[in-house]
């Protein structure tokens, strides 16, 4: 049966979100959803949509893992030398996009972003399983190869090498850090009318919550 895309919509009935159940602290609200996120079961949700831009203003995005958060940032990790890792040499500002679809929720963060320090980065590599510990020194990410092969052969000889040693983090792979000025929470709501609560932070260092139109 042929579907038209222009036809493919949902209503969204679940639940709506007032000013009046918004924490006034934006971590805690995300604490508060993500939680709700884990509980349901979601497929991965910690997967989070990371847009940037380099110095022409050319934007990108891809999914990535959110590993850690606090009052501090929202923290993922990657190869330095990848394309992300370059634009973000270049221009240290990104968005976050989380879309939890079962609830018929997103949040949106934006802000400026800084690599954590070696330390952070040496203890979660150490946490990550022996293939990807290995994965991360096989993989020039975003560089051109000439085939699987090239990699597979490069992913056996670090195996052979490192075989019953301890495999220290590459000097180019760690962890950034996104430092919200902005975060967004959406709640999907029938006609289109969603709940929108912006948390927008002041200079002065505090945070205030408007609503946006949908």
């Amino acid at each position: 049966m042929d579907i038209s895309v222009a036809d493919l919509r949902k209503e969204y009935t679940l639940q709506g979100f007032s000013e009046a159940d918004a924490d006034l602290n934006p971590f805690k609200q995300f604490q508060k959803w993500f939680d709700q996120a884990l509980k349901a079961q979601l497929p991965e949700p910690n997967a989070m949509t990371l847009a940037t831009a380099n110095l022409d203003s050319k934007p990108s995005a891809r999914i990535v893992l959110l590993k850690e958060f606090d009052e501090q940032g929202f923290v993922f990790y990657t190869n330095y030398q990848s394309h992300k890792g370059q634009t973000l040499a270049q221009n240290p500002w990104a968005a976050l996009v989380f879309w939890w679809a079962e609830l018929e929720r997103q949040v949106r963060i934006e802000g400026r972003v800084e690599q954590v320090s070696a330390a952070e980065s040496d203890a979660y590599f150490q946490s990550r399983p022996l293939g990807s510990r290995l994965g991360a020194w096989a993989s020039e990410q975003s560089r051109v190869i000439a085939s699987r092969e090239v990699l597979e052969g490069r992913l056996q000889e670090l195996q052979n090498h490192y075989q019953n040693q301890t495999i220290p983090r590459p000097a180019h792979w760690g962890g950034y850090r996104v430092i919200p000025t902005a975060i967004e929470f959406w709640q999907g709501r029938a006609n289109r009318l969603h709940d929108r609560l912006y948390y927008l932070l002041k200079p002065e260092g505090h945070w205030v919550i408007e609503r946006l139109s949908p």
